[in-house]
């Protein structure tokens, strides 16, 4: 295969930071090339380099594309030349139509006045190839996630993409859903579309990807040639620069005493008063324990965990929450804080961080009165308090008063860790811990999560990530359908028997046996 793209000896410094140091990257003409690294080894800013983000003039160094020296001075330049990026969080806006997603920008028009007719027909025509089957009037709020990536992935290929950049593809979807995508992805491939894949999962890598080049620290480490095998400890250790012979640190839990019981939790939808979310859901938690909640996509883990963490999600509630034996008022996020119960959501852009503030600002924000005096605020203990858990939590950052939107996202992550542990929690939950993140920041968090259990602390997880879950925990409970439908021991549990429970559950569902 002819070389479609090279990047050469590409350097990109920020105040302060350099993110990219002389990087070199070769892509093959219709190959699927992935690009692993830790987070904040600069493959993200590669990519915006060659997409237009970073226009040519802020950067040093030289892009070649098809043959021919490439300077982008926005992206409308490099979707000239077929360059089209999707973006790990997607931008597709959320009130409009499928159809005019696809077009947004790219309107199909008549002296002004769009053509409707022909923009549904090309819409049908596009979704067709890529596998979704959804009407084109279709609202893009009411479909899941694992669709809007087909639509962006659509609208990509409305624009004539040849070269198709894809930043973290599968963060956020389920199995089934990531599945479909890859297999996407190999169909393009066969038509001729080049593929540059961002990915933290490396099984899904090794699925796909004909060639791996890794970054680390900003600079190239190694680039890998599936034809002769690519191996997940080499691709591991050329990340982390070290071997990684264990995914998950070594624990020895003994449990104490019952430390926070849910008895009979029942959640109805805030909106469709017709619809019960969560029924009956009762679990338990030991000090010193580490439980799981394990479940498919839309089975309502997040649900339950929000409505426990102060009512922060659903309507006409109704259940018990005990600490050490006794019943607590969880009626406000303030109340549940009071009790001891901290909350990590699974969106920390959105709802875990204030991206424009600093670190230490974030990090503070939910315990004020733990920096404060006589109701002022004390802002060189709150400096203090920030500086002691970057140092704890090992934040990568020259200063806690660098902006927390320009951190990776395991150290983001980190971050919202750093800002529920200062509200001292006897109970933390955790809602997709290690979403979107690389091994060596997941083994860090991992860390984490046994330093809590080893201080008598109760940890409740939820993870898409069954391995996560198997690695990690002391129990796992199994959720369908809003309803905690098994429980199982470390030693029992097992990633077929976690599914065998959903399914049969979902069978009973179906055919009306409970």
């Amino acid at each position: 295969m002819s070389t479609l793209l090279e990047m050469r000896s590409i350097t990109k410094t920020f105040p302060g930071v350099k993110a990219l140091d002389r990087v070199d990257l070769k892509v093959r003409e219709g190959e699927i090339h992935a690009i692993c690294g830790e987070n904040g080894a600069g493959k993200s800013t590669l990519m915006k380099v060659l997409s237009g983000v970073y226009p040519v003039g802020s950067y040093e160094g030289e892009i070649v594309y098809d043959g021919k020296p490439a300077e982008f001075r926005g992206i409308s330049d490099s979707e000239e030349r077929g360059i089209i990026i999707i973006h790990q969080e997607l931008a597709l806006v959320p009130q409009l139509s499928i159809a005019e997603n696809i077009f947004l920008g790219n309107e199909r028009s008549s002296r002004g006045v769009i053509d409707w007719r022909e923009t549904n027909q090309k819409t049908e025509e596009l979704l067709a190839k890529v596998g979704l089957l959804e009407a084109p009037t279709t609202k893009v709020d009411s479909i899941g996630v694992g669709k809007q990536q087909l639509v962006e992935i659509a609208k990509a290929l409305s624009k004539n993409v040849r070269l198709l950049i894809l930043d973290e593809p599968t963060a956020a979807l389920q199995e089934n859903d990531s599945r479909k995508l890859l297999e996407l992805m190999l169909e393009l491939k066969a038509q001729g579309v080049t593929c540059i894949m961002i990915s933290h999962k490396l099984g899904e890598v090794r699925h796909v990807a004909d060639t791996v080049t890794v970054i680390r620290d900003g600079m190239t480490v190694s680039t890998l040639d599936a034809a002769k095998g690519l191996s997940e400890d080499v691709i591991v250790h050329d990340m982390v620069g070290r071997d990684m012979t264990q995914r998950f640190p070594e624990h020895d839990r003994q449990p104490g005493e019952m430390l926070m019981e849910v008895e009979n939790w029942n959640v109805w939808h805030p909106e469709h008063a017709d619809r019960k979310v969560i029924r009956n859901a009762s679990f338990n938690v030991r000090a010193g324990e580490v439980v799981g909640i394990a479940g498919l996509m839309g089975s309502g883990r997040t649900e339950l965990a929000m409505s426990i963490f102060g009512r922060s999600y659903g309507r006409n509630i109704s259940g018990t929450v005990k600490l050490n034996g006794r019943p607590v008022d969880v009626s406000s996020v303030y109340k549940a804080i009071m009790m001891g119960i901290s909350y990590v959501t699974e969106d920390r852009k959105s709802l875990g961080l204030v991206l424009d503030e600093t670190i230490r600002f974030n990090t503070t924000i939910a315990n004020l009165e733990g920096v404060s005096s006589a109701g002022m605020l004390n802002r060189n203990e709150e400096t203090k308090v920030a500086e002691e858990y970057r140092e704890a939590l090992g934040i990568r950052t020259p200063s806690v008063f660098q902006k927390t939107v320009n951190l990776s996202g395991g150290n983001q992550q980190k971050v919202v860790l750093a800002k529920w542990l200062f509200t001292a929690p006897e109970v933390l939950i955790l809602d997709e811990p290690t979403r979107g993140i690389d091994v060596g920041a997941k083994y860090e968090i991992y860390t984490i999560i046994n330093d809590l259990a080893a201080r008598g602390k109760g940890v409740v997880m939820i993870s898409s990530e069954m391995p996560e879950l198997l690695g990690m925990c002391d129990r796992i409970y199994v959720m369908n359908e809003g309803a905690l439908v098994g429980e199982l021991t470390a030693a029992e549990a097992s990633q077929e028997r976690i599914m065998s429970l959903i399914v049969n559950e979902q069978e009973e569902l179906s055919y009306g046996t409970r």
